[in-house]
């Protein structure tokens, strides 16, 4: 079965007439269009590069070198950006169940059993989510608090066996992601 080519060039619409943005739980997104550096993009700046279609154009940035430096997670609205983190979260803490248990566990239990640079590893992924909900917006004492889960778990999971079976019950990327939830949900909408 083929799909039609109108397909293919023009998205289908939903119900009420908006796009569907598939992998974020077919919520409409919210709020202002964030940069990777959480600079937010202006409405008329967003619109340059659309063309009578609708398409948006497709474009190479190079770097004074001639190196690549286009950014490959593009300019997400902060809900995008927030999915992204749970997303992240959820692989690195809760993604798999241990056989015959209830017992929950994430790639970050697994690489953590690579002694030190598994960890290093790790807490280099986790502290990339604490500049993330820094770009977003969080406070100093948010940040602080995520830095604390980040560096408790860091730090005992250099233990060998016993800080990995900290890791797994830790959980401190679902931890961070939790704070910044909270934060967010206390924010008023725009």
């Amino acid at each position: 079965m083929t799909m039609p080519d109108d397909d293919i060039l023009a998205p289908r619409r939903s119900r009420s007439g908006a796009q569907s943005r598939a992998g974020f739980s077919g919520r409409e997104a919210r709020g202002p269009i964030i940069d990777q550096d959480g600079h937010e993009i202006r409405p008329e700046t967003q619109e340059q590069g659309f063309s009578e279609q609708g398409f948006r154009e497709f474009r190479f940035e190079f770097g004074k070198d001639g190196r690549f430096a286009g950014n490959p997670f593009g300019n997400l609205t902060r809900e995008q950006r927030i999915a992204r983190l749970e997303t992240l979260a959820k692989l690195l803490d809760v993604a798999f169940i241990l056989p015959g248990t209830n017992i929950r566990y994430g790639i970050d239990g697994l690489i953590g059993l690579i002694p030190v640079i598994g960890d290093i590893i790790t807490t280099a992924i986790s502290l990339w989510l604490v500049r993330e909900a820094r770009a977003i917006g969080a406070p100093w004492y948010v940040t602080a608090r995520m830095l604390g889960n980040v560096a408790v778990d860091g730090v005992v999971g250099m233990v060998p066996f016993a800080g990995d079976a900290f890791d797994v019950m830790f959980r401190a990327n679902m931890r961070n992601v939790r704070l910044l939830r909270r934060w967010l949900d206390k924010q008023p909408r725009i």
